[in-house]
C-alpha cells in the first residue's frame, strides 16, 4: 500500500477558481453589519465612504505586492512560507500559531455561527436559547488591558448547526481538491450575483428622497455617537480627533475584507501559480473592493445614517442603529417590505456558508507546510488518498467547532485585529529583504509600483496600527500578548525537532 506521504498535490485550480477562492473567502456577513458600527464611530456619510475607499485601497496595494511573492515562492502554506523565508522560522511559526489558535480557526467558528444565526430566521429552534448541554458560566475574565466574558459554555441549537456545517465542509474538503472547488464556484457565484442584484435593485428601485437629503445636507460632519447610561451622547470629531478615530473605524471593514491571502496558502494546487496567484489576487480584490463601496452607497441611498436607537421603523433607526447592527437587512427592508428579513437571511445563509468552504479549505495547507518544518504535528503533513491535508482539515475543524463552543472566539477576534495588520506590514516588509537577499531569484511578477506603493501600505497600515494601540488598547495589547505566547511553544517545536534530528 503506498504511503500517504507519497502523494503530492494536484494542480487542479485555474485562474477562475483562484479568484473564487479570493471573493469567496472575503465575502461573509461583515458588509451586511460592520456599516452600523463605522457610523457610529465616523457619524458621517463621507467619512463612511472613506473608511470603505481605503480599505479597498490598502487591500488591493496589499494584494499587488503579495502578488510577486507567490509568483517566487508558488508553494503550499502561502504567507507562512513568506514569513519564514523573509525572517527565519520563529516569524514564521508565530504567523502560523496565531492563524490556527484565532485568526483562521476563529474566523471559521463565528462565520459558522452568523450561517446558523441567520438559519434562525427560517428554524427558529437553531436559537442559543435551546439548550442540550450547558456545561456552565466562565468569567468575567480581568486583563492588564481589558475583560473577556462572561461566557455561557456549552451546546446549544445554534452552535451544534454551526459545528455541523463545520463538519461538513471539512468532509467535503477531505474528498479532494476537485470537490473543495466546485462547492467554492457555486456559492461564490451565487452570492456575488446575490449581492450585485441588491446593489442594483438598490439603485434602480431604492432611492429614499429624504435620506439622500439628510445625508448630503451632513456629508463631511464627522461625529461619535455612543449610548451612555441610556441616553445618546454626541460628540463633533475634528482634526487629529476625526483621523485617529477613523483609523479605529476601519476595523470593520477592514476584517470585512480580510482573508484575500487565503489563496496563497493553495499555491500547491494552482494552475500555474506564477500567473494565476497574483492575478486572482488583483481580480479577487478589486472585484470585491468595488462592490462593497457600492453596498455602503445603496445604504446610503435608501437609509439616513443617522438615527435613534428607539426609532421605530428602519428609517427612524438609521445605518447608525440598525436593529443587531443588521444594516443589509434594514436596506432591503426599505426596499421589498417586511419580506426582506428573509431575502437577507437567505443571502446571508449563502454568503457565509461559501465563505466558510474558502476558509476551510485553504487553513489546512498552512498547518500542512508548518508540519513538514516540523513546526506542527507530525501527521498534519501528510496528504490521503485524494491529494489533500486531510489530518489538517480534521485538527482545524476539531478547533474550531471547540471555540464554537466557547463562545469566546469574537472576543479572540478582536484581539488579533492588530496582529493580523502587523503580520501584512511584515510580509510586504518581506518584498524588500527578499529584494536584497535572494536578487537573482525569478520573479515572473514584480510588485506593482515598487518600492513606493509597497512602502505607502507599510506607512498606511503601521500608523493604523499606532493609532490603534491608542484608541482601542483593549483589543490591540491582547493580540500582541496572544502572539507572544507562541515564542515558548515555538521553542518547544523546536527542541523537539532537534532532539528527532539528533
Amino acid at each position: 500500500m503506498t504511503s500517504p506521504e507519497k502523494h503530492e498535490f494536484k494542480r487542479a485550480l485555474n485562474l477562475l477558481d483562484s479568484t473564487t477562492i479570493v471573493i469567496g473567502s472575503m465575502i461573509g456577513s461583515g458588509i451586511f453589519i460592520v456599516s452600523a458600527d463605522i457610523a457610529r464611530t465616523i457619524g458621517s456619510p463621507g467619512w463612511l465612504l472613506v473608511a470603505w475607499v481605503l480599505t479597498g485601497v490598502i487591500t488591493l496595494i496589499a494584494a499587488l505586492s503579495y502578488g510577486e511573492l507567490a509568483a517566487m515562492m508558488p508553494h503550499a502554506g502561502g504567507q507562512y512560507v513568506y514569513l519564514r523565508e523573509s525572517y527565519g522560522p520563529l516569524i514564521g511559526f508565530l504567523y502560523g500559531w496565531t492563524l490556527f489558535l484565532v485568526i483562521q480557526s476563529g474566523t471559521i467558528a463565528a462565520v459558522a455561527i452568523a450561517f446558523s444565526r441567520f438559519t434562525g430566521v427560517f428554524l427558529p429552534w437553531f436559537s442559543p436559547a435551546n439548550w442540550i448541554l450547558k456545561i456552565g458560566t466562565f468569567g468575567p475574565y480581568h486583563m492588564p488591558f481589558g475583560s473577556m466574558g462572561p461566557y455561557n459554555v456549552g451546546l446549544h441549537t445554534q452552535n451544534l448547526l454551526a459545528i455541523a456545517s463545520i463538519c461538513l465542509l471539512s468532509w467535503v474538503n477531505t474528498r479532494g481538491i476537485h470537490e473543495g472547488k466546485i462547492v467554492q464556484n457555486i456559492f461564490t457565484f451565487t452570492k456575488t450575483a446575490a449581492l450585485l442584484g441588491l446593489i442594483l435593485i438598490g439603485f434602480i428601485l431604492g432611492k429614499n428622497a429624504e435620506a439622500v437629503a439628510a445625508n448630503f445636507s451632513n456629508f463631511w460632519n464627522a461625529t461619535f455617537t455612543q449610548i451612555e447610561n441610556g441616553q445618546l451622547n454626541v460628540r463633533p470629531l475634528m482634526n487629529m480627533a476625526l483621523y485617529s478615530t477613523l483609523g479605529a473605524a476601519m476595523v470593520g471593514s477592514l476584517f470585512s475584507a480580510d482573508a484575500w491571502n487565503n489563496i496563497t496558502f493553495t499555491a500547491g494546487e494552482v494552475i500555474n501559480p506564477k500567473r494565476n496567484i497574483p492575478l486572482s489576487l488583483a481580480l479577487g480584490t478589486g472585484i470585491v473592493s468595488v462592490l462593497y463601496i457600492l453596498a455602503n452607497i445603496v445604504y446610503l441611498n435608501v437609509l439616513p445614517l443617522h438615527g435613534s436607537p428607539a426609532g421605530a421603523t428602519v428609517a427612524e433607526r438609521g445605518i447608525q442603529f440598525a436593529s443587531s447592527d443588521r444594516v443589509g437587512t434594514a436596506a432591503a427592508q426599505a426596499i421589498f417590505g417586511d419580506g426582506a428579513a428573509f431575502v437577507m437571511a437567505g443571502l446571508i445563509m449563502v454568503s457565509t456558508f461559501g465563505c466558510n468552504n474558502g476558509l476551510i479549505l485553504a487553513g489546512a495547507r498552512v498547518y500542512y507546510a508548518m508540519a513538514k518544518d516540523r513546526l506542527f504535528f507530525k501527521n498534519v503533513g501528510e496528504l490521503n488518498v485524494h491529494s489533500v491535508p486531510s489530518r489538517g482539515l480534521v485538527t482545524q475543524g476539531i478547533w474550531a467547532s471547540a471555540l464554537c463552543l466557547s463562545g469566546t472566539y469574537s472576543d479572540l477576534l478582536d484581539y488579533v485585529v492588530f496582529a493580523v495588520l502587523i503580520f501584512y506590514v511584515l510580509t510586504i516588509a518581506g518584498l524588500f529583504i527578499l529584494r536584497k537577499k535572494r536578487p537573482d531569484v525569478e520573479r515572473p511578477y514584480k510588485a506593482f509600483g515598487y518600492p513606493v506603493i509597497p512602502a505607502l501600505y507599510i506607512i498606511i497600515a503601521s500608523l493604523i496600527c499606532v493609532d490603534l494601540l491608542f484608541v482601542r488598547p483593549n483589543y490591540t495589547w491582547p493580540g500582541l500578548i496572544i502572539v507572544l505566547l507562541g515564542i515558548p511553544v515555538y521553542w518547544l517545536w523546536h527542541r523537539e525537532k532537534i532532539d528527532t534530528a539528533s
